[in-house]
């Protein structure tokens, strides 16, 4: 009987382990490095002040300078055509990308999302950038992170946050409206980003 149980646990623990996928890893990013949280109202903090957005607090929870590059409304599309712009202005030595929102929310097919994703997360990384990808739900009551970000993070082996955004949009009192976290809503996105970061080895 023991022999069984022990067996057993064996596996166990060893299916725990597969299930835990190894985070890529990222260039460091100094103290004096840049960088970039790139996407829609989602990074530009919609539903709080501009002190409480996700960038404004993740600069603070890992001690370093980062720019809150997001426009409200924006589509996947519009943001491949500023990307240069952005990156030319900051100089920064890593970009959190979250896009894909308002295409959704627009009823785009998957297709020119996942097409102009690629060439974001390509043109970043041509550029000798590391990156971030932070996935966000499909519209819906009853829905779940658009399963084309894991898919995209693993294309190019990069870390990949894809619970934190609809976790958040489930809980209540988190929101500022269905779509939009609170001033504590994009604390926690804040923190779950910081804590992917150092595990991915960037600060």
């Amino acid at each position: 009987m023991l022999r069984v149980l022990a067996a057993m646990l064996v596996v166990a623990l060893a299916l725990a382990g597969c299930g835990r996928e190894k985070v890529p890893k990222l260039s460091a990013v100094g103290p004096n490095d840049v960088i970039v949280a790139f996407g829609d109202s989602l990074t530009y903090g919609t539903g709080a002040s501009e002190a409480e957005s996700y960038p404004v607090v993740l600069g603070q929870l890992i001690g370093r300078k980062v720019v809150r590059a997001g426009v409200p409304g924006e589509v996947t599309s519009g943001g491949l055509a500023r990307l240069d712009s952005v990156i030319d202005e900051h100089q920064p030595r890593l970009m959190i990308v979250c896009l894909g929102g308002n295409d959704m929310l627009g009823k785009s097919a998957d297709t020119p999302i996942i097409e102009n994703l690629r060439e974001i997360i390509r043109t970043i990384k041509g550029r000798g950038i590391s990156v971030m990808l932070v996935g966000v739900p499909r519209p819906g009551l009853i829905t779940d992170t658009a399963p084309f970000y894991a898919e995209l993070a693993r294309e190019f082996d990069i870390p990949y946050e894809g619970k934190i955004v609809i976790d958040v949009l489930y809980q209540r009192e988190l929101k500022s409206d269905p779509i939009h976290p609170n001033a504590k809503g994009y604390r926690k996105m804040a923190e779950a980003i910081a804590k992917l970061l150092k595990k991915a080895g960037a600060v």
